[in-house]
Protein backbone atom coordinates (compact mmCIF):
# COMPACT_ATOMS: atom_id res chain seq x y z
CA UNK A 1 0.00 0.00 0.00
CA UNK A 2 2.85 2.38 0.82
CA UNK A 3 4.50 1.66 -2.53
CA UNK A 4 1.34 2.59 -4.46
CA UNK A 5 0.94 5.78 -2.45
CA UNK A 6 4.60 6.66 -3.06
CA UNK A 7 4.24 6.11 -6.81
CA UNK A 8 1.08 8.21 -6.93
CA UNK A 9 2.83 11.11 -5.19
CA UNK A 10 5.91 10.80 -7.42
CA UNK A 11 3.81 10.82 -10.60
CA UNK A 12 1.79 13.81 -9.43
CA UNK A 13 5.05 15.75 -9.04
CA UNK A 14 6.80 14.55 -12.23
CA UNK A 15 3.96 14.69 -14.80
CA UNK A 16 3.15 18.43 -14.49
CA UNK A 17 6.78 19.28 -15.25
CA UNK A 18 6.60 17.33 -18.53
CA UNK A 19 3.32 19.03 -19.45
CA UNK A 20 4.99 22.45 -19.09
CA UNK A 21 7.70 21.43 -21.58
CA UNK A 22 5.10 20.86 -24.32
CA UNK A 23 4.55 24.61 -24.66
CA UNK A 24 7.72 25.19 -26.70
CA UNK A 25 8.08 28.21 -28.96
CA UNK A 26 7.54 27.31 -32.63
CA UNK A 27 7.91 29.12 -35.91
CA UNK A 28 6.48 28.42 -39.36
CA UNK A 29 8.97 27.73 -42.16
CA UNK A 30 7.78 27.69 -45.78
CA UNK A 31 9.67 26.36 -48.83
CA UNK A 32 8.65 26.78 -52.49
CA UNK A 33 7.54 23.60 -54.29
CA UNK A 34 9.64 22.79 -57.38
CA UNK A 35 8.89 20.45 -60.29
CA UNK A 36 11.25 17.87 -61.83
CA UNK A 37 13.01 20.54 -63.90
CA UNK A 38 13.70 22.67 -60.83
CA UNK A 39 11.20 25.41 -61.67
CA UNK A 40 8.89 26.85 -59.01
CA UNK A 41 5.30 25.53 -59.27
CA UNK A 42 2.66 28.30 -59.33
CA UNK A 43 -1.03 28.12 -58.43
CA UNK A 44 -3.97 29.53 -60.45
CA UNK A 45 -3.39 33.09 -59.17
CA UNK A 46 0.32 33.01 -60.14
CA UNK A 47 1.62 32.73 -56.58
CA UNK A 48 4.29 30.11 -55.87
CA UNK A 49 3.06 26.94 -54.11
CA UNK A 50 4.67 26.41 -50.73
CA UNK A 51 5.11 23.58 -48.22
CA UNK A 52 4.92 24.95 -44.67
CA UNK A 53 5.94 23.19 -41.45
CA UNK A 54 6.03 24.10 -37.75
CA UNK A 55 9.52 23.91 -36.23
CA UNK A 56 10.64 24.25 -32.61
CA UNK A 57 12.88 27.21 -31.78
CA UNK A 58 15.86 26.32 -29.58
CA UNK A 59 17.66 28.75 -27.30
CA UNK A 60 21.29 29.48 -28.08
CA UNK A 61 23.50 28.96 -25.09
CA UNK A 62 26.06 31.62 -24.34
CA UNK A 63 29.50 30.64 -23.14
CA UNK A 64 32.99 31.95 -22.78
CA UNK A 65 35.36 32.13 -25.70
CA UNK A 66 38.01 29.43 -25.94
CA UNK A 67 41.47 30.90 -25.30
CA UNK A 68 44.03 30.41 -28.10
CA UNK A 69 46.76 27.80 -27.65
CA UNK A 70 50.22 29.01 -26.66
Amino acid sequence: MKIILGLAIALSVILPTYAADDKKETKTVCVDVKDKEGKVVKDAKGNPKQNCKEMKVHKKLEGTEVPPKK
